[in-house]
């Protein structure tokens, strides 16, 4: 593979969510490198209730310079316009032409439960945010009554020269749409490869396709599966991912999990998850396996692909290095 004028590593991508649990964050550089080394070209990071979504990437610009870089995603309500657009602008000239902005509703959870912000119009406000986010970090003064928020004589005292692309976090038709329509690419995320067949044709437009893959490189399949119905419990519960399986066909399978787990048995909500689903949205088996699966989801149309690593019964190193991409893999 070679590199760009930026540095950044063209050609297929390969990543992996950061930071590694376990791992602080002043630990990390060794862990950025040994990604370099092994292969992989892209770290993206999350905001949901851990450590920031910017702050290990700036680590990461910092100490690997040709690291392609993301975040999946920053929440459109928790930051103000004015705050999100410096909080980009900075990232981007950190790591310039190395940086995606993942951008999104979230969820109510995480907006009006941890956050105390209304969780309100999620489709226009992501609409409105992108189209502030253009202007700002364009460098153009931004005085402009959207829809959902007002901004009155903003302009980026450190605009940057090339704005980073924006990707939408999209599950169902209308925000697939908009993706299309405003966004520079798309982040999907808890579905299968099969999945991506049927997302992919609604976005209406050739974009970049990210999707976050949940991996755990392990063939005590018994093992995985009570590790995976813990995680589709507390996804797929989550009312935007319930309608999301719902729209994909998903309905019937995950209906008895919804009713458990809305009668408060979650015990009886975990054993009514089918061996299939799980199957299907936690990738698993052997290292071969892993990366064929993933693979799997890149030949059905997901161009960044950006593995979530489980790494039960092993050391995090071990499952990091075993997952490398196929062109380094041994």
């Amino acid at each position: 593979m070679a590199d760009d004028e930026n540095g950044s590593t063209t050609g297929p991508r390969y990543g992996i969510t950061v930071p590694f649990d376990g791992v602080t964050l002043a630990d990390h550089r060794r862990w950025y490198e040994e990604l370099l080394r092994l292969g992989y070209t892209d770290a993206w990071s999350a905001e949901t209730d851990g450590a920031d979504g910017l702050t290990p990437l700036a680590l990461a610009a910092a100490w690997t310079p040709s690291l392609r870089l993301g975040v999946a995603i920053l929440p459109a309500y928790t930051r103000g316009p004015g705050l999100l657009a410096q909080s980009v602008a900075a990232m981007a000239e950190a790591a310039p032409g190395r940086f995606t902005l993942g951008l999104g509703t979230s969820s109510d959870v995480i907006v009006s439960r941890w956050n105390d912000v209304a969780f309100e119009e999620p489709y226009r406000r992501v609409r409105d945010t992108i189209r502030f986010l253009r202007a700002a970090l364009a460098g153009e003064k931004v005085d402009h009554q959207y829809e959902t928020f007002r901004v009155r004589g903003f302009r980026l005292a450190r605009p940057v020269e090339h704005p980073p692309p924006i990707f939408l976090a999209a599950l169902r038709p209308g925000m697939l749409r908009l993706a299309g329509r405003e966004a520079d690419g798309v982040i999907i995320n808890w579905l299968s490869a099969e999945d991506v067949s049927t997302v992919t044709p609604e976005l209406g437009a050739e974009i970049p396709v990210a999707a976050r893959i949940f991996v755990c490189p392990s063939e005590d399949t018994d093992a995985v599966r009570a590790v995976g119905r813990r995680m589709i419990a507390a996804y797929l519960n989550v009312g935007v991912y319930a309608a999301f399986h719902r729209w994909l066909g998903r309905g019937a399978e995950l209906e008895p999990m919804w009713d458990a787990w809305q009668a408060g048995d979650r015990k009886r909500a975990l054993a009514a998850i089918p061996d299939d689903v799980v199957d299907a949205l936690v990738v698993h088996g052997s290292y071969d396996e892993c990366r064929a699966h993933v693979g799997r989801y890149v030949a059905n149309g997901v161009d960044i692909p950006v593995m979530a690593v489980i790494p039960l019964g092993m050391p995090l190193e071990e499952a990091v290095a075993g997952l490398a991409p196929p062109w380094t893999a041994a």
